[in-house]
């Protein structure tokens, strides 16, 4: 008897022994792990985007998939229409909006401002030094309130 009977005799003898489930439990392994990673998350995402497409209302600003930026002026089953300018108006399918864009922060009271030039005092000086060609120059100055 040779290397390779012998070789095919314990494979033989290996195998008749029991099942093995090991390739198996790997491509069941293989399978969950791909689910998990790839095809859930991106499921949420999908989910997620038509969500903010049917949702879509006049006077949101949007961002569509190439890049350019509008305001909503109206909506159909299938089709937004963007203001990109003034006078400007596109026609998109609802696909074609990548995302809302939400409003960074409300611009400031008028009294906000005033209520902090209100801090300072009467007194109060600014001291700087500007850098030019070869000349350096310092300045200070006093902030008056009138």
């Amino acid at each position: 008897m040779n290397s390779t009977d012998l070789a095919v005799t314990l494979l033989a003898a290996e195998s008749s022994s029991g099942t093995n489930y090991l390739p198996l439990l790997l491509i069941a392994g293989l399978f969950l792990l791909t689910y998990f990673m790839i095809i859930r998350p991106q499921s949420k995402r999908r989910r997620a985007m038509v969500e903010m497409q049917s949702s879509l209302a006049a006077g949101v600003e949007v961002v569509t998939i190439g890049g350019l930026y509008g305001t909503v002026i109206g909506t159909d089953a299938e089709t937004v229409d963007l203001q990109i300018a003034p006078n400007v108006n596109v026609t998109y399918a609802r696909g074609a909006i990548s995302k809302v864009i939400s409003p960074t922060q409300e611009p400031a009271d008028a009294d906000d401002v005033v209520a902090e030039q209100d801090d300072i005092t009467s007194n109060d000086t600014v001291e700087g030094k500007v850098s030019g060609d070869d000349t350096d120059t310092t300045y200070t100055a006093n902030t008056k309130k009138s």
